[in-house]
């Protein structure tokens, strides 16, 4: 081995990037369990004491090792596990941090479990399945209200159980700006129903508004106890259809209390139903009737500072009319928890991958990628037929990838379908500038050597530059869609020129 070679500064200089890239993935193997991706506020498994830090890397993850003492390998025996443990009993889970004892009252505790990750290299939704939509304020936000609707849609998502999800501003080239939210695991109607939704909440009598959803009238949501808040009762009805009926209790503010206490006071007692008074409370979500609440008549004039919020489901089975029952009361919950959107939103696109499609998604863009690096490989042995020429080259493009996805994991930056498309196109123009370096150091016994290495990069610095450009609009082309693209082109052949090509070139020089 020529050790001349690790002291020159070009190859000091991407040895360093390739270390640091190492260092960002932080690859590991041999690990066991389950990851806990998210934990629901209020839930079995927040009493219990378990947290879920914000912006954690997936491979920090706790992970679930066992459930009563029981080893737990991957999702399925974990589920097996959990399903054998009745209500209101306790369940020990073990994980790589802690021990936790905890009640069950719900059916998965509150925890959204997850395969663990063995490297801090995150996909993105094509990769891993979920729901990307793409969303249009129908009113012009100032930068205050916009980031106050960023932040409100987030807060929903935490209080769903749903954390770590990219929310983040889009704009186009004619100045229009959207919201696009990647959450994976989640299905459309989740998505519809938290995040499209203004989630403007109102408790009418009439035609008066006795309280709202705002932070003012609402102190506090029960959400996850059963003592005060679930299924009050099921039935079948006619047609064969089944009903239910959620129920939970809400605490208010004085003021709205007071509010209350006035306008029930101008009600009369209903002369047919003497428990209750003349009109109900009425529910509205967005303006949409949602249920009425019948008022007791003991409580006309009464400053009520707890009060129950009750809807409905239905399915077509008893089990598929609980489902509904609850997705709609924790819709609902959440909205009361996190308040409403300053405006409407207008659901411009809705794209849901599963995870298996995601899977193999992943596994063809693999077997793409090592079908075009073979590919290359035998062009250039064709072209060259000199192993000493060829083996450079490959050192370089792998080198090139790796840097690149070790940027992509120090920046938190997700790889989908289009990033790869842009690490793909970098790689390609990198080979064509390590040809424009091979070809120009190879004519070296007319030219001298420096003179054709500087002629070979001021050709790459032009190709640069002009890749850089047309990059550039991408950026904010087709509402952000394109965004992946572009940056991982960009960031590939800016790599390659300031780092690998100059390293390439050093290498052929000593070896030459």
């Amino acid at each position: 081995m020529n050790w001349t070679l690790l002291k020159r500064p070009r190859i000091l200089i991407l040895l360093f990037f390739l270390l640091i890239a190492l260092l960002s993935i932080n690859p590991s193997f041999g690990r066991e369990g389950i990851a806990i991706k998210s934990i629901e506020p209020l839930s079995d498994a927040a009493n219990a004491g378990i947290i879920v830090p914000a912006n954690l890397n997936p491979k920090n993850r706790e992970i679930i090792q066992s459930i009563n003492n029981v080893e737990v390998k991957d999702i399925d025996s974990y589920l097996a596990e959990l399903e054998k443990v009745n209500y209101n009993k306790t369940v020990r889970l073990t994980t790589d941090k802690n021990s936790y004892i905890i009640v069950k009252n719900s059916e998965h505790l509150g925890i959204s479990i997850d395969k663990i990750v063995n490297s801090n290299i995150r996909k993105g939704l094509d990769l891993e399945g979920g729901t990307r939509v793409i969303l249009e304020p129908e009113e012009k936000l100032t930068d205050a209200e916009f980031t106050t609707l960023m932040q409100v849609m987030e807060n929903r998502l935490n209080a769903y159980g749903l954390s770590d999800v990219p929310i983040r501003k889009a704009s186009d080239l004619s100045g229009n700006n959207f919201v696009i939210v990647e959450v994976a695991g989640a299905t459309r109607e989740d998505v519809e129903d938290l995040i499209a939704s203004q989630g403007k909440f109102e408790a009418k009598i009439g035609n008066e508004t006795v309280f709202t959803g705002s932070k003012e009238d609402i102190v506090s949501v029960c959400k996850d106890d059963g003592t005060c808040s679930g299924i009050t009762n099921c039935r079948q009805a006619e047609g064969a259809q089944y009903q239910c009926t959620f129920e939970f209790a809400v605490q208010l503010s004085p003021k709205a209390a007071k509010s209350h206490a006035e306008v029930t006071s101008k009600l009369e007692v209903n002369s047919t139903f003497a428990n209750y008074l003349s009109k109900p409370l009425d529910l509205y979500v967005d303006g949409k009737y949602m249920s009425s609440l019948q008022i007791a008549s003991s409580l006309k004039g009464v400053e009520a500072p707890r009060i129950s919020i009750s809807g409905p489901g239905a399915g077509a089975t008893e089990k598929e009319a609980i489902d509904n029952t609850i997705r709609e009361m924790n819709s609902l919950q959440t909205i009361l928890l996190t308040g409403s959107l300053p405006t409407t939103l207008k659901i411009i696109e809705i794209k849901s991958i599963s995870p298996s499609l995601g899977e193999s998604f992943f596994k063809n863009a693999l077997l793409a990628g090592l079908a075009a690096l073979v590919t290359v490989c035998i062009v250039i042995y064709i072209r060259y037929r000199r192993i000493k020429v060829i083996i450079p080259m490959i050192i370089t493009l792998l080198s090139e990838l790796f840097i690149i996805v070790g940027l992509a994991s120090l920046f938190k930056q997700s790889i989908d379908v289009a990033a790869i498309a842009g690490i793909i196109a970098a790689v390609g123009t990198g080979i064509d500038d390590q040809i424009v370096i091979a070809d120009e150091i190879i004519k070296g016994d007319q030219t001298p050597l420096k003179q054709s290495i500087k002629k070979a990069f001021f050709i790459i610095m032009v190709a640069y530059v002009a890749t850089f450009a047309s990059m550039f609009p991408l950026l904010w082309a087709g509402a952000g869609l394109l965004k992946g693209f572009a940056l991982a082109t960009i960031a590939g052949v800016t790599i390659g020129v300031f780092i690998t090509r100059p390293a390439y070139a050093a290498m052929l020089e000593e070896i030459m």
